[in-house]
């Protein structure tokens, strides 16, 4: 890296970071409570004019990137016609390596992941017209494993929604009947997968959000450890229940994508450990019977005031079929399992505020891969184009800055130390179990809203409504996979197995036992 010389330096007359005056100084030192006299005012603004003269020359170095392989054009919207769940939000084709694991499959992108030269909205029209300049780690993963990208999946707006109707161009339809949800926000990458537009699709969890879409279309969905996949590229909500993980038809498929998305980044994410170990999970969870193993099924996930009898039986009866090929069943009970939504919920409002709105849907504070970039875009649209951001996304945001401003961090540090309790009752009873089981979402798909039909705090109750269970793996980090259990008239069930840190395959054994007794596969 070439530093510029000072006879360069010198060249440099306009400054990309310009001073504050000292009017606008001293409105921010009020909001701030800084109670300084007007020499100190005048002191601190000649102060803050020296300091920035280095972000100024700072702007002149060339800071590393991540790196884009395959070439690409733009793309385009599609039509109604070739989009008729509105699960597409842009089509791209990336054509990756010649050979590789993932030769011959077609990819959905979930649009809350940067792909280089391709637009980026996040459901939300503030964030429009953004585009990256850099391919999320995932992208070139996929690429050099031979896989072919044909675009960017529709997810819910700023991807803080549970269910279907709020991104920015209309509701997703779920696959088995348009009337009703396709879940959220990883919406989008489930239902094409469904309609076979793609082999599979990268999603994004944070609150349930590649399994509760999972559940309500009847795709394969998992939620890996937390770290386990790089998360390097993507728009971030918290960054310590941010995760990325696959969603396919199959059990053999969602196994193949994880084998070439997981594995440690070299230090640009800060969420991974670097001694991550990536097996063959494909080669691995092709057994003929579960013998030994002991499944735990979790009380707690059960008979909430909103679950739906049939939902509740045909999971138990799901589970039981797994008896047949060797496993053993039990109750267990982790009473705190209930709390996991008040957990979650303190540490996405003011956490997500510090990411999204203060650090530019990224987050600050860690040592890592920052898209400087987007940020800029994305950062600019959240603190000015607020009109048009969603409502829910409002609540969430003044939820959060209220907190922060009242309570200093304090219920955002105890539901990270809580956290930590969750995270350690699951340990103890997986220290026992291979894994756990329960409904993904203890009710069916639900009838999308009509336009004007909720207010906006009906609204909001509806976009989170259905997280009674998959919340707690994202605060635990648990690796978390739903799957079709089962019908109730046309509506798939969802049946979410829960394992051990870092042990995918155990999880996804019991998911390819299962869909043998199906007979699916």
């Amino acid at each position: 890296m070439t530093e510029p010389s000072k006879e360069q330096s010198e060249l440099f007359q306009d400054p990309t970071v310009p001073g504050p005056t000292t009017s606008e100084l001293s409105a921010l030192a009020t909001r701030l409570n800084y109670l300084l006299s007007d020499d100190e005012l005048k002191q601190c603004h000649s102060l803050i004019t020296d300091a920035l003269k280095g972000f100024n020359r700072l702007d002149h170095l060339v800071e590393p990137t991540l790196p884009v392989k395959y070439p690409r054009t733009p793309g385009y919207r599609p039509t109604a016609e070739e989009n008729p769940y509105n699960a597409w939000y842009w089509k791209s084709t990336i054509k990756g390596a010649d050979t590789g694991k993932l030769s011959g499959k077609k990819i959905a992108i979930k649009d809350n992941v940067m792909v280089a030269g391709v637009p980026m909205m996040n459901g939300c029209r503030a964030l429009e017209g953004t585009i990256p300049d850099v391919d999320a780690t995932v992208i070139t993963r996929l690429l050099d494993a031979g896989g072919t990208i044909l675009g960017k999946a529709t997810c819910e707006n700023m991807c803080t929604s549970g269910c279907s109707f709020t991104a920015a161009y209309g509701p997703v339809l779920n696959f088995h009947d348009q009337t009703r949800s396709a879940g959220g926000s990883s919406n989008g990458s489930a239902v094409l997968v469904m309609a076979g537009d793609v082999d599979m699709a990268i999603g994004g969890d944070q609150g349930g959000s590649i399994r509760l879409p999972s559940c309500w279309n009847g795709s394969v969905g998992l939620k890996p450890t937390w770290g386990l996949v790089p998360y390097t590229g993507a728009l971030s909500i918290e960054p310590s229940v941010d995760h990325l993980g696959p969603i396919a038809r199959t059990v053999h498929d969602c196994a193949l994508m994880l084998e070439v998305i997981a594995g440690y980044d070299n230090g640009l994410d800060h969420r991974q450990p670097p001694n991550i170990v990536v097996p063959e999970y494909t080669k691995e969870i092709e057994v003929d019977n579960l013998n030994g193993m002991k499944i735990g099924i979790l009380q707690e996930g059960f008979g909430f005031d909103v679950s739906e009898e049939a939902v509740d039986r045909i999971v138990r009866e799901a589970a039981h079929k797994l008896t047949s090929v060797g496993a053993e069943l039990v109750d267990v009970s982790i009473p705190m399992h209930k709390h996991s939504e008040d957990i979650e919920m303190g540490l996405v409002f003011e956490g997500g505020y510090h990411c999204m709105i203060r650090g530019s849907v990224q987050g600050l504070g860690y040592r890592g891969y920052y898209p400087t970039n987007s940020m800029k875009t994305v950062g600019a649209a959240m603190k000015h184009d607020t009109k048009r951001q969603p409502n829910n996304f409002k609540y969430l945001m003044l939820t959060g800055a209220y907190l922060n401003e009242t309570f200093h961090g304090q219920y955002y540090g105890r539901c990270q130390n809580l956290g930590r309790l969750l995270r350690q009752a699951y340990d103890d009873v997986l220290k026992d179990y291979d894994v756990l089981i329960m409904p993904t979402i203890p009710f069916v798909a639900q009838k999308l809203p009509k336009e004007g039909e909720m207010t906006f705090q009906e609204r909001t109750h509806y976009c989170t409504g259905n997280l009674q269970n998959t919340m707690a793996a994202d605060v635990t980090g648990h690796p978390a996979l739903s799957i079709n259990a089962g019908w109730v008239g046309k509506l798939p069930v969802g049946m979410m197995i829960v394992g051990k840190h870092w042990d995918e395959t155990t999880v996804l054994k019991v998911a390819r036992a299962h869909e043998k007794i199906m007979g699916s596969q």
